[in-house]
């Protein structure tokens, strides 16, 4: 028998609190995963729509930076209060771009959420809070000997994980995951106060490159990391017989969270850093899976990786690991290698996946860019990626598979 309309609130909460259910990391029982660092099954909260009201149409008057400024540098973050329960409702609302112009803001509602969740071990440790010392740099984000790596090769390319690395027409990077959803970086598309020329009928290009040399791309490659390894000159060499081009798919939807838009790329606004493109068609590739990050001390080395199309080297894709600094709950301070270009990359590790037992990448960021921080008159600077919380987890998560019971594991 069809059930009535005032039975449907009281079916949609007993989900939520049939989801809100605790979720207990799983503890594998082989010997030889458990000396690795495992990704940890945990609770994720809900972050579901509230209601949906039209927006006036957006200008498009920007263009896009590829830079972005701050006043806050990681000493100012860590000691910023939290935000309360009310405040992450703002600051997780969200604004929708559709390809013909319409613009529509949301509200959200928030239920399992636990705020010890989204601390790191800057906080729990007590820690001073104090930066690391930066060298003062104007005009490059390349931090000494030059540790990027260029792959050519269509052997390289079209397999994962680089596969995953997608261009933007408004010049920035992005990170396929799901079969039609692209992960980036807010200012690519909006500046704080706008959406950016090209934001309306934004596309997505895949590189794939035009004729095929395996061997020689092979030998490119592993003489790249060869070279790196043992401390030889610049891993750099352009490939001469792969020539590149890009397939491009228009995005059908952007989705920008309001923390970000509240924010103006200063304070707070860093931490919300992050869109989700929806493409008018399914790409056909392999994607990459959505991670909570975990904090930089359980990454394997402590190390971070990702790929994207840095402006300095056009036509090529770029990839890049390096040590994670400083962090703190929202943002995690790195000295990888980048040139413009490269923002809107998802920051991704490799880890253990105990219940399914096999090693498994995740994003667990977003790399932001390079942000140019001002103390006491000088412009310091500083490799930043926003980290995946489980309430960010959550909304894009949201935003990719339309319902929370999909998004239950981070």
């Amino acid at each position: 028998m069809p059930r009535s309309r005032a039975e449907l609130p009281r079916l949609t909460g007993l989900l939520v609190l049939l989801f809100l259910l605790p979720v207990f990391p799983f503890s594998s029982s082989s010997s030889s995963s458990s000396s690795h660092p495992q990704w940890v099954l945990q609770r994720i909260p809900v972050v579901i729509p509230q209601h949906t009201e039209a927006r006036p149409a957006p200008h498009f008057l920007s263009q896009a930076r590829l830079d972005v400024t701050s006043t806050c540098d990681p000493e100012c973050h860590k000691k910023a209060p939290h935000p309360s329960y009310w405040d992450l409702r703002s600051l997780l609302a969200y604004e929708t771009l559709h390809s013909n112009g319409r613009l529509t803001e949301t509200a959200i509602r928030i239920y399992g959420y636990n705020p010890n969740s989204n601390t790191t071990p800057a906080y729990l440790t007590g820690s001073s809070g104090k930066a690391e010392r930066s060298h003062v740099r104007r005009k490059r984000q390349i931090f000494g000997h030059d540790g990027r790596f260029s792959i050519a090769g269509q052997d390289f390319l079209l397999k994962y994980p680089f596969s995953v690395a997608v261009k933007l027409s408004t010049g920035c990077s992005g990170t396929l995951v799901g079969d039609r959803h692209v992960l980036t970086a807010a200012h690519c598309v909006h500046d704080g106060k706008n959406y950016v020329k090209g934001a309306q009928r934004l596309r997505v290009g895949f590189l794939k490159p035009k004729q095929r040399d395996t061997q020689q791309s092979s030998f490119h490659l592993l003489s790249n990391f060869t070279n790196h390894v043992e401390g030889g000159p610049s891993p750099y060499a352009p490939p001469t017989s792969d020539i590149m081009k890009f397939q491009w798919i228009r995005a059908k939807r952007t989705h920008v969270p309001k923390g970000w838009i509240k924010g103006n790329a200063n304070d707070i606004g860093m931490d919300y850093d992050y869109a989700l493109l929806e493409l008018k068609k399914p790409h056909k590739r392999r994607h990459m899976k959505l991670g909570v990050s975990p904090p930089a001390q359980g990454l394997p080395g402590r190390r971070v990786h990702f790929s994207g199309f840095d402006n300095d080297r056009p036509g090529q894709l770029v990839y890049r690991f390096c040590r994670a600094g400083e962090e703190t709950s929202d943002l995690l301070y790195q000295h990888c290698d980048a040139q413009p270009g490269a923002s809107g990359s998802g920051v991704y590790a490799r880890m253990w996946d105990g219940r399914r037992r096999r090693w498994e990448r995740k994003v667990i960021g977003v790399f932001s860019g390079h942000q140019w921080v001002e103390r006491q008159g000088a412009s310091q600077e500083f490799n930043v990626a926003v980290r995946i919380t489980p309430l960010k987890y959550a909304q894009i998560c949201y935003w990719i598979k339309g319902n929370f019971m999909d998004c239950r594991e981070g």
